[in-house]
């Protein structure tokens, strides 16, 4: 009888770094609350009265015989029975997290109903209004996967000439970004979104990003104002504008719309009601959007009636988890 005997000399900091490792994080900036892990300090210090034992050396031993080799298999699990249990309820513990999260990921076979009439009333748009195909993109001025996802979206609005729109929905995720969020919605009252938005992520966000956001005040407002002077923005209306009520009240209700539906991470997509997240590369996009495009050809309605008619009449108003059947 052969018995392989478990190698026991990790570390305490080896064993913390692997439960570490088991926090699986999305693709996009978070805006629940951050897991926690247990802590390891029972494990981490040896038993009262005697000191630690030093690691064994690497390589199992497979002297001796099979009483021998079990006896000491037994005194190795109680050496580090609290480090092994600390990794069990690190273990449990990521499972759970991990259950909830994908209960709490949309259906990918929902058409959801996101109201976007007000964000494109406002003018959060890049594309005509007689597009097939709308992408609403929930975004975060400070999130970098949403920058990262800023040239894909240009073009795709660009390549599809006509066929694609993206909508903007305000979902602030980092405080700090707060500030360009209301200073796009007062630019946009001025009908300078575009400029704005395609300003800040290089003059505002580039230099955030390059402290590694050590470094806010190029998030500030002293710095927003000197990007919208840059892109001819009235720098006095806007002050006004970024500390009326109005847009306040836009950043809100885009908040409270995507709640409706759970997005708690930034970027995420609807593509004609379809939810896409996290930074995508730009073959993934055209693949959903083409299969909208055929589906718009299909239903005999109007491109420019398509999102009212079909996506917000038809669509699911409420959030539904992958885990759910569709109605």
């Amino acid at each position: 009888m052969k018995i392989n005997m478990i190698r026991w000399g990790a570390s305490r900091a080896a064993l913390a770094a692997f439960a570490v490792s088991l926090a699986l994080a999305a693709p996009g900036c978070q805006t629940q609350k951050a897991e926690t892990l247990p802590r390891p300090a029972e494990a981490a210090k040896p038993s009262a009265g005697r000191p630690s034992t030093p690691a064994p050396a690497a390589g199992a031993d497979h002297s001796g015989t099979v009483e021998e080799r079990l006896a000491r298999l037994e005194e190795a699990y109680a050496r580090n029975a609290k480090a092994l249990d600390f990794l069990r309820q690190v273990y449990d513990q990521q499972e759970a997290q991990m259950a909830e999260r994908e209960r709490d990921e949309l259906a990918p076979d929902a058409m959801f109903a996101v109201d976007i009439t007000e964000d494109v009333k406002a003018g959060q748009v890049d594309g005509p209004a007689t597009a097939a195909v709308t992408i609403v993109k929930a975004f975060d001025f400070a999130c970098p996967y949403c920058q990262r996802m800023v040239a894909t979206l240009d073009e795709l609005v660009a390549e599809y000439q006509g066929k694609v729109r993206v909508v903007y929905v305000n979902m602030v995720v980092h405080e700090p970004a707060r500030p360009a969020h209301l200073a796009s919605c007062a630019a946009a009252k001025q009908g300078k979104y575009k400029q704005f938005k395609a300003a800040f992520w290089e003059k505002g966000f580039m230099p955030y990003a390059a402290s590694q956001g050590k470094d806010a005040s190029a998030l500030g407002p002293d710095n927003i104002l000197v990007i919208a002077k840059g892109v001819g923005l009235d720098t006095a209306k806007l002050k006004v504008d970024m500390a009326g009520r109005e847009c306040e009240t836009r950043i809100q209700r885009d908040a409270d719309e995507m709640a409706k539906f759970h997005v708690n991470a930034t970027p995420t997509f609807f593509v004609n009601g379809k939810p896409l997240s996290g930074a995508l590369d730009k073959a993934q996009f055209k693949t959903t959007i083409d299969e909208q495009l055929a589906a718009v050809e299909r239903s005999g309605v109007p491109a420019a009636q398509y999102y009212a008619k079909v996506v917000l009449g038809q669509g699911e108003k409420q959030f539904r988890s992958k885990l759910d059947p569709k109605p």
